[in-house]
């Protein structure tokens, strides 16, 4: 069971992952994410919250501001612990749940989002190639951010599509990196202060 670190709906505890199957992401990983987004100037709107398990992330993100959050699992059960929680934090007109497969999102859901969240269980062997898919869809609008939740040994090019790597931290055996969709041309991006986990 986790809570939410900051905001409108600070404090409130969540509800636990429905199975051994959802990992959520813990507390202290969740709020060095958020201090890292909040660091890059980042005040997402509309958010997409893949993986979403619990919920936890894409409710903190709309309990720091952001007016609207999808959140997509493809267990029944974690879709229904995502709707008590957003109930809890006082966000579910906020917030729409979807029962669907990672490649049903890209068929089903409309973009464009400036913060897209992926939290995948760390076995998932296919992360790239769903970031790859993520970078040439319309799910990402031209200044997104694209926060992707991993364990410590998995190694990711600093260029996937149009997503540069910005952040990469570790916390334990927890990382997240930080993608941005490339810069228009003239824009100068610093890529490499990314890699300090």
């Amino acid at each position: 069971m986790g809570r939410v670190i900051a905001g409108s709906a600070r404090g409130r505890r969540l509800k636990g992952p429905p199975s051994n199957l959802t990992r959520p992401m813990s507390d202290k990983v969740r709020e060095a994410l958020f201090a890292v987004l909040t660091s890059m100037g980042a005040e997402p709107v509309r958010v997409l919250d893949l993986y979403a398990g619990t919920g936890a992330i894409g409710i903190e993100a709309l309990s720091r501001g952001a007016d609207f959050a999808d959140f997509v699992d493809h267990q029944k059960a974690a879709c229904a612990v995502i709707r008590d929680n957003l109930e809890i934090a006082k966000l579910a007109e906020q917030g729409a749940v979807h029962c669907l497969s990672i490649d049903q999102v890209f068929r089903r859901l409309k973009g464009p989002y400036d913060l897209v969240i992926l939290d995948p269980p760390y076995a998932a062997p296919d992360i790239e190639a769903q970031l790859g898919h993520l970078a040439a869809s319309s799910l990402l609008q031209s200044d997104a951010l694209v926060a992707l939740g991993h364990w410590p040994r998995l190694e990711l090019p600093e260029q996937i599509g149009r997503l540069t790597l910005l952040r990469r931290r570790c916390h334990g055996d927890s990382c997240f990196s930080i993608f941005a969709v490339e810069a228009s041309p003239g824009t100068d991006e610093t890529t490499n202060e990314a890699r300090d986990s």
